[in-house]
């Protein structure tokens, strides 16, 4: 089957990286934000200028850890667009915003991928983010500026675009 114009099947040794470092930023980002109802939001820009956008929503008695949530196509696809948002050379840009529903208000908080990894993204950026998003308007969830989450390992870094 022929490549889509503008984009290159990625290198197997960095596609590999890039999805052990989607498991560990899945865990930290799940760790980060904790248990409850919460809502993953997944937008990535690839090369060829084509967005895509995945939404998953876990329930509140939804296991923190990867397990709790493996088997959802929705959360595949999330992870999928993740794994090449890693990677790099099919993405030009992407961020993932987590969203639990908190009283009075839902939080909100967000990365940016930027050299194989989630960077938080500040109140303002993630503000902007949220403009052509569905769902809670940005006025009425509590906005927060997302945490560092830990460096992957050393061996995904070496062994991928990181």
């Amino acid at each position: 089957m022929p490549a889509r114009p503008g984009i290159s099947r990625p290198d197997d040794a960095a596609t590999q990286a890039a999805m052990e470092r989607t498991l560990s930023a899945l865990a930290a980002v799940f760790e980060t934000i904790g248990p409850g109802h919460r809502t993953l939001d997944i937008a990535i820009l690839r090369t060829d200028d084509v967005p895509l956008c995945q939404t998953v929503e876990f329930s509140p008695t939804a296991d923190v850890q990867l397990s709790g949530i493996l088997g959802s196509d929705d959360f595949y696809t999330l992870a999928v667009f993740l794994v090449f948002a890693l990677e790099g050379s099919t993405v030009t840009g992407a961020t993932l915003i987590a969203t639990t529903a908190a009283e009075p208000r839902p939080r909100t908080c967000g990365w940016t991928v930027r050299d194989g990894w989630l960077h938080p993204m500040d109140r303002t950026t993630l503000e902007v983010a949220l403009i052509p998003c569905p769902g809670v308007p940005a006025e009425d969830r509590e906005i927060y500026a997302a945490p560092s989450l830990p460096e992957p390992p050393a061996s995904d870094k070496e062994s991928g675009r990181a």
